[in-house]
């Protein structure tokens, strides 16, 4: 029976639904986390060869049953999320379209939106690192902010600045590495609220172009996009989607058991 086959993939896809909501969900707290939602594609048909029979205008017009739904992709928004006032100068929040561009243990260049950095030391000198460990980039390498930094400082556009101990000037360290995508939702998530670039995404444009809109916003951090009540809304629905085909393989169940109880 058609319909049973079409419900379970009706139960099968909308699992990975709730799957993905959940997932959202569960990094409602998570720095730079870019919600991700689910789309569907109705799967092959067939068509009846009782269809010649129907008529529309003098036009056959063609009767087709379809084999139910499939995952076509899962994307990703990369909406702005809010910025957080934390007062921490190594926090820094992306107000547009950019990401942070670092390089992770394994020399391979990652991208993200959590500014959470860190200050560490390491032999060339004082670095700004993520929590992991990995360097943030600046336009020529590695941001190292060298000894007895007393004082950090970002500009909108990132250019870094440091005031060390027993001076009162500023020294120009050089401006962090922001790229964009033309599909950021081509990007590949790895983990640790890091993306890897991706044929999809297109190769990073590097640097703020001219009619850009973005700005780095020092002592801030940017929070996850996930609307809580947006979420559960889905989740309500895709519960209740999830419910009616169980009911259809219910119901196909009750007509095959009628149909095995015919008698002659």
């Amino acid at each position: 029976m058609k319909a049973m086959w079409s419900a379970a993939s009706g139960m099968k896809n909308l699992q990975l639904k709730i799957d993905t909501i959940s997932n959202n969900l569960a990094n409602v707290n998570t720095t730079g986390f870019k919600n991700q939602r689910v789309e569907f594609k109705d799967i092959m048909y067939e068509r009846l060869d009782s269809s010649e029979k129907l008529v529309d205008e003098g036009r056959p017009v063609p009767v087709e049953i379809g084999h139910g739904v499939m995952v076509s992709a899962t994307l990703r928004n990369f909406t702005t999320g809010n910025l957080q006032q934390t007062e921490t100068p190594t926090d820094l929040a992306i107000n547009g379209d950019h990401f942070f561009k670092v390089i992770d243990n394994n020399g391979n260049t990652r991208y993200t939106k959590d500014g959470s950095f860190k200050i560490a030391s390491t032999e060339a000198g004082a670095q700004l690192v993520t929590s992991d460990g990995y360097y943030v980039q600046g336009v020529d390498g590695n941001l190292v902010l060298g000894e007895n930094v007393s004082e950090l400082s970002v500009d909108s556009q990132g250019f870094v600045r440091v005031k060390r101990e027993g001076s009162q000037d500023y020294e120009d360290i050089g401006q962090l590495s922001l790229s964009k995508f033309v599909n950021p939702s081509g990007l590949e998530a790895v983990g640790k609220n890091l993306y890897r670039e991706t044929d999809a995404s297109g190769q990073a444009i590097e640097g703020i172009q001219e009619g850009d809109k973005t700005e780095v916003w020092q002592g801030f951090v940017e929070n996850s996009n996930v609307q809580i009540v947006d979420e559960m809304i889905n989740l309500i629905t895709a519960e209740r989607a999830y419910e009616i085909n169980s009911k259809s393989i219910q119901t196909a169940d009750r007509m095959l058991e009628i149909a095995n109880n015919l008698k002659r």
